[in-house]
């Protein structure tokens, strides 16, 4: 992969180049086999399926999980020694966006790929392995993944599932119950995690037919009605002691790695649905006629569209410069030598900044596709309202958006250097955009010192600083993404066929600054730091040097002609 690895500091000190990223103007010939086999098998299999899907035909699911795995896309980013096709973490996103068209589909299949199965491939001996991983990365048997209690959810570590070694010392005891279980009702295998002897967080592997398993009745959901969602009930339950996966009492370990590959591939299924929704919105809008002529002649159906494109735009531009940052780190750690759970946790702050950003830019979009189909948006005969029922659980689930924007935070302040020299910025049509860019990241810096010279450093009680700080770093690590894209592509393909990447970067990078700026006018009084926020403050919100007004109309345009998303 022709990038290079370039770490948090680089990116918040912003010697970041555009040949260190990877975009999607990246894609191999063998990236592209890929997307064109998930959306065929989508589009033919499992689209024709979604009624019977939606109405907990489980069947149903279960034969298209099989015919998945025979695909090769459920083991497709799998290690080549777990038994997958290591086909890497820019294939598995593929993979993500492309099956978010399956909609309910889709969490089956992601709670199978991205938390079911990585447990095991990830941190699980030889054994385990060869057990368990050639029928999961086949279809012929469903993984599901169980964390969240009653009691418990985002504080996982205050779980209450207990586990007690039988006195021979041949298997475990346990005992509690798990919520929200994706896959449960036809799950063969399932990732739970207990406390040994109430105190040592351990995940264990634990079969259906084991005495004393069972699950409750389907929940009753505002979305995703076709995937399953069921209580697991453990009722002094006998688990072998060879299907404990890693130590005992470092099952965290396991379970907040997993989560941030999790979160990641959120973050590809929600792109996946953003562009789904604008597809839907501008076909929508060139059929329906109004006044005489067809809706997306009106500029303020114009000025959706275009906000709708800009914003998904920066969301593609980040999921796959992650993508291909998580992919080199995996390489590293082949070459080198080391440990998944090391190399997962260096990408823990980008897998959150990326959650919490794709599934509130799908919210927005999708948000917006319903507006423009007016009163048909509401009826659920349009796809539209289904994703819009579909998508609020993407900012709850994998962590919620808001314990996401605590990890962002406090990992950031933990880690905190000073701010490094910056290198200098080259002229071109994103001069005025990287200044911007560099102007947030002395912003955030400026930011930090104030948290900590106002001792509010205490995130889990400062959680408003916690949050603008990380909506901070959001908005930059997003915007410099969709700006070294354009910048990448311009020196590719030139200006004139980078117009619509260049027009997107420079909107978001303008009004994400301008939103960065507000905010900061909101907490300045309570860091008490008037002075250095007051002047970055009055720059950020300055008005663009572009048309904000014209250049909008052209991204919508272009996206009107297509009628779909397109850049």
């Amino acid at each position: 992969m022709a990038t290079k690895n370039a770490g948090l500091k680089q990116f918040l000190d912003g010697n970041i180049l555009p040949e260190d990223i990877f975009t999607p103007e990246d894609f191999t010939d063998e990236h592209k086999m890929i997307a064109d086999t998930a959306e065929k098998f989508v589009v033919n299999e499992v689209m024709p399926a979604l009624e019977k899907i939606e109405t907990q035909q489980f069947d149903e699911t279960v034969r298209l999980i099989k015919e998945a795995g025979e695909l090769g896309l459920i083991g497709a980013d799998i290690p080549e020694e777990a038994g997958g096709f290591d086909l890497g973490k820019v294939s598995g996103a593929i993979i993500g966006e492309k099956m978010s068209l399956g909609r309910s589909f889709s969490i089956t299949f992601g709670g199978q790929t991205g938390i079911g199965a990585l447990p095991i491939a990830y941190f699980g001996n030889q054994a385990q392995k060869d057990r368990y991983l050639p029928e999961l990365l086949t279809g012929e048997k469903i993984a599901a993944y169980a964390l969240t209690e009653p009691s418990s959810g985002t504080d996982a570590m205050s779980l209450k599932t207990t586990a007690v070694l039988s006195e021979d010392g041949t298997h475990y005891i346990l005992n509690g119950e798990k919520q929200w279980i994706t896959n449960s009702a036809f799950a063969d295998v399932f990732i739970v995690y207990a406390k040994v002897d109430g105190e040592k967080m351990t995940a264990f592997i634990l079969e259906k037919n084991y005495e004393g398993l069972s699950t409750s009745p389907e929940e009753k959901k505002m979305g995703l009605k076709g995937s399953s969602t069921r209580s697991l009930i453990l009722d002094n339950v006998k688990v072998p002691a060879e299907n404990v996966i890693g130590e005992i009492g470092r099952g965290h370990i396991i379970a907040f790695n997993v989560l941030n590959m999790g979160r990641f591939k959120i973050s590809a299924s929600a792109l996946g649905s953003s562009k789904r929704a604008i597809e839907l919105a501008a076909t929508y809008a060139n059929e329906r006629k109004q006044f005489g002529r067809p809706i997306s002649c009106f500029t303020l159906i114009k000025q959706k569209l275009a906000d709708m494109t800009i914003k998904t735009y920066a969301n593609e531009s980040a999921v796959y410069r992650t993508a291909g940052a998580i992919q080199e780190g995996f390489e590293e750690m082949k070459a080198n030598g080391g440990e998944y759970g090391k190399t997962i946790a260096r990408f823990a702050v980008e897998c959150s900044i990326n959650k919490v950003m794709s599934t509130e830019a799908l919210d927005f979009v999708i948000d917006e596709a319903v507006q423009i189909h007016g009163g048909y948006g509401y009826m659920a005969e349009y796809e539209v309202e289904a994703i819009y029922r579909d998508s609020r659980i993407n900012r709850i689930f994998e962590g919620t958006n808001e314990i996401n924007r605590i990890i962002i935070a406090s990992t950031l302040l933990k880690n905190y250097k000073p701010q490094g020299e910056n290198k200098l910025l080259k002229n071109g049509p994103l001069q005025q955009e990287k200044q911007t860019l560099q102007l947030m990241k002395d912003y955030f810096h400026s930011t930090v010192q104030a948290i900590r010279q106002a001792g509010l450093d205490d995130i889990n009680e400062e959680q408003e600083a916690a949050a603008f700080l990380a909506d901070l770093v959001i908005a930059v690590y997003t915007g410099e993404s969709a700006v070294l894209r354009a910048e990448k592509s311009i020196a590719n393909s030139g200006e004139k066929r980078s117009a619509q990447m260049i027009d997107c970067a420079k909107m978001y990078v303008h009004e994400t600054a301008q939103w960065c700026a507000v905010q900061g006018l909101n907490i300045l009084n309570h860091l008490n730091n008037h002075e250095s926020f007051s002047h970055t403050v009055g720059r950020l919100i300055s008005s663009s040097p572009d048309n904000i007004v014209e250049v909008k109309r052209r991204i919508a345009d272009r996206v009107i002609a297509a009628e779909k998303y397109t850049v």
